[in-house]
């Protein structure tokens, strides 16, 4: 499979995020540093492509402005009103967010990215692979669960049933350990291997 059916290496090339891939491989292989998860890979690469943008469009920000500007974006516990304060000023400066926030990558499109582009894989020994099956059931259920919602709410939508302005839907899946009371996303907790116990 070639670079042309990955959104990470197009947007690589459209931002000119030369050192980008090289970045991402040595972080997902942990090379001298904590290995990564995909997740947190998709949201770096994610605040690398916000920056370009905002560069792009020639807005003056100050240090962790672009990380904090995609934090309101993105992140499930910011309110509607600062999420569209976030909107009106990058709007403003002449970012289109609608096309940003199309832009924005999943931790599939990083996987396929270095697996299928870069051609990198991560084998830390024995169960690796099974874990990582598992991971890719649950990615599809919850990428099943998320066009649901969105089919819905757009039918409702359409019908006069439902009034929302531009949306996005967030599937998340938590874990709580009944022994040691932690809560780990499913993700976080496969990446970990394990909870707090003991």
């Amino acid at each position: 499979m070639g670079s042309e059916q990955s959104k990470v290496a197009q947007l690589i090339e459209t931002y000119g995020l030369a050192s980008m891939g090289a970045e991402l491989e040595r972080a997902w292989l942990g090379d001298n540093q904590e290995r990564q998860s995909l997740r947190d890979l998709a949201d770096r690469f994610n605040q690398a492509v916000l920056m370009a943008a905002i560069r792009d469009a020639g807005m003056d920000v100050i240090d962790g402005e672009p990380a904090n500007f995609y934090r309101l974006l993105t992140a499930d516990d910011v309110s509607a009103g600062k999420r569209i304060e976030a909107r009106n000023r990058l709007e403003r400066a002449g970012t289109d967010v609608a096309k940003l926030e199309d832009q924005f990558v999943t931790y599939q499109a990083i996987r396929y990215y270095l697996r299928n582009v870069r051609d990198v894989s991560y084998d830390p020994g024995t169960g690796t692979e099974q874990v990582e099956r598992e991971r890719g059931t649950i990615d599809r259920l919850r990428s099943r669960v998320e066009t649901i919602v969105r089919d819905t709410v757009d039918r409702l939508k359409t019908a006069d049933k439902l009034t929302i302005g531009e949306y996005r839907v967030f599937v998340s899946i938590d874990i709580r350990c009944q022994d040691c009371g932690t809560r780990h996303s499913i993700s976080d907790l496969l990446d970990r291997g394990s909870c707090n116990c003991q």
